[in-house]
């Protein structure tokens, strides 16, 4: 059963109880509405922190245009997020792997298993990011739905301390990674349905704010046409139908001198071009 007004505990609202209580009792129905009422919520509050986003997005742009690249940085669901949206970027846009970067506290083996206190190191993630050569034309975001995990705000801290421009997502106001973040963004998004379990609308919130910016960038970086992504990896049946497809419908001419298009190609952004 919901509750109307949950005691917050402490300052976190991360870690606010749950509106609903005896979790156990209800039904199998029950959970899954109550799961969804709490889930509708989220888009909302993404849409209250648009004007942040763009801040960020268009400070990305022109660093990313003179040749810089995007990090992002996180522990536990937060990290895994953002390892989520770099690896998608190659294959959708086109773009060289290691453009985009997603690092978790604890290394790749934090993928798939939590790392015990990999997180809890506020030096771990510059160490981690100089691998990579971070530097001051880059750009690193860092992912923390409680906004107080120490991973990601020694990274911030010591990729400011290097010039480096800094942003953050994070489910709390006034949180320690939005101190060391040039362009914070903070979306609350209440209490989890269930009391502390970010992965739920906290991860929501973040999966759809990493999407909107790197769709952004990546459009505003001219690797959309129209509404086409015609720099797209080839890597599969699916994607070859599709490139036809676009191929097809941008040139007007039929299946088969699409396909041979894309065959001689190899890319759909250079089969249309190569008629006009």
């Amino acid at each position: 059963m919901k509750k109307k007004d949950p005691s917050p505990t402490g300052k976190l609202v991360t870690e606010s109880p749950s509106y609903y209580d005896n979790l156990e009792k209800m039904s199998t129905g029950e959970l899954l509405r109550g799961i969804n009422e709490e889930d509708k919520t989220v888009p909302l509050a993404v849409e209250k922190a648009i004007p942040m986003i763009e801040r960020l997005v268009n400070a990305i742009v022109p660093k990313m245009e003179e040749g810089g690249r995007l990090f992002y940085i996180g522990a536990g669901t937060s990290g895994r997020l953002g390892i989520v949206d770099a690896s998608e970027c190659p294959p959708t846009y086109g773009v060289p792997y290691g453009l985009v970067i997603g690092l978790i506290a604890g290394g790749d083996a934090a993928i798939r298993q939590a790392v015990e206190f990999a997180e809890d190191d506020y030096n771990q993630a510059w160490k981690d990011l100089s691998e990579h050569h971070i530097a001051s034309q880059d750009v690193l975001i860092g992912i923390a739905a409680s906004g107080r995990t120490p991973y990601v705000i020694g990274g911030l801290r010591d990729a400011q301390q290097h010039g480096i421009l800094t942003g953050c997502i994070t489910c709390n106001t006034h949180s320690e990674v939005a101190k060391f973040a040039d362009y914070p963004i903070e979306v609350v998004v209440g209490p989890e349905f269930v009391t502390g379990s970010t992965r739920m609308k906290s991860g929501t919130a973040q999966k759809l704010i990493l999407n909107m910016i790197s769709t952004t960038v990546m459009i505003r970086l001219g690797r959309v046409r129209g509404n086409k992504m015609v720099d797209m990896q080839l890597t599969n049946t699916k994607l070859v139908k599709r490139g036809v497809n676009m191929i097809m419908a941008e040139l007007d001419v039929d299946e088969d001198d699409a396909r041979e298009l894309l065959e001689k190609y190899g890319s759909v952004r250079q089969a249309i071009d190569s008629t006009r």
